[in-house]
């Protein structure tokens, strides 16, 4: 179901148990050879393909495409909330839903810069709601959800996701080709090592010249198909879990 297509007492009828999506992307830079609204518009495909097995027993609210971006801000078209000010407003976008009486929220990202706000959030969230046992606040990465995607005959050079990478620019061929760059002098830049396992602060200039992290040149649009395939069936078996949680249980 989707929110946008609903009016009020539609909604106001719906199960309170209707576990409620909210996903989050971003408009930024994806090297010189992706658009700008690169995360959006593969979060939405992956959302699109989850959300017809899903049918009417999850409600889907409108992509949120205003991401914490500020590590991007040094390249032209990027825009940005800054992360307080996200942290603020996906506070309110959960406080409006609890609001309405929905129990079940999960903000499914789709940019690596959300995922520590959308994290933090809804440990926050619950803090100010803690005499309640009968919420089910989660934030989850597309990409991080199960397994990574496969397929007999097909190779990935990339084990986990980058930027304006072999995955995110395979999807986006499979998407919309016509908005893909001339990748034959797109050379790789690693993803290095950066004291792990500490998280090292950065901005995207650190890294990458270019605005890419990864291996554009090993892009196919067959690539691509393997992982919205994996990725939204992913998505499908963990809302599956969200639906089946009996509402007080810690695991799920």
């Amino acid at each position: 179901m989707l929110l946008q297509e609903m009016s009020w007492p539609a909604v106001a009828a719906l199960s309170k148990d209707t576990p409620v999506v909210v996903p989050i992307a971003a408009l930024e830079q994806h090297g010189r050879h992706l658009p700008v609204f690169t995360d959006s518009m593969l979060l939405g495909e992956v959302v699109r393909r989850a959300s017809e097995p899903l049918g009417d027993r999850v409600l889907w609210t409108p992509l949120c495409w205003l991401g914490n971006s500020h590590h991007h801000i040094d390249f032209a078209g990027t825009m940005s909330a800054s992360p307080r000010l996200y942290l603020a407003m996906l506070a309110d976008l959960l406080e409006n839903l609890l609001t309405h009486g929905f129990r079940r929220l999960v903000l499914l990202n789709g940019h690596g810069g959300n995922i520590v706000p959308a994290a933090q959030v809804v440990f926050e969230v619950r803090q100010r709601h803690r005499q309640r046992a009968d919420l089910l606040l989660l934030a989850a990465t597309y990409w991080t959800l199960g397994p990574n995607p496969a397929a007999p005959g097909v190779t990935f050079e990339q084990a986990r996701m980058g930027h304006a990478c072999e995955w995110e620019t395979s999807m986006i061929l499979r998407l919309a080709p016509q908005l893909v760059g001339d990748l034959s002098k797109v050379e790789a830049v690693p993803f290095g090592a950066a004291f792990e396992p500490a998280s090292r602060a950065w901005i995207t200039k650190d890294r990458s010249a270019p605005g890419h992290i990864g291996n554009p040149g090993a892009a196919s649009a067959e690539k691509g198909e393997v992982l919205f395939r994996g990725f939204s069936q992913n998505l499908v078996t963990f809302m599956e879990r969200v639906i089946a949680w009996d509402g007080k249980s810690w695991d799920g």
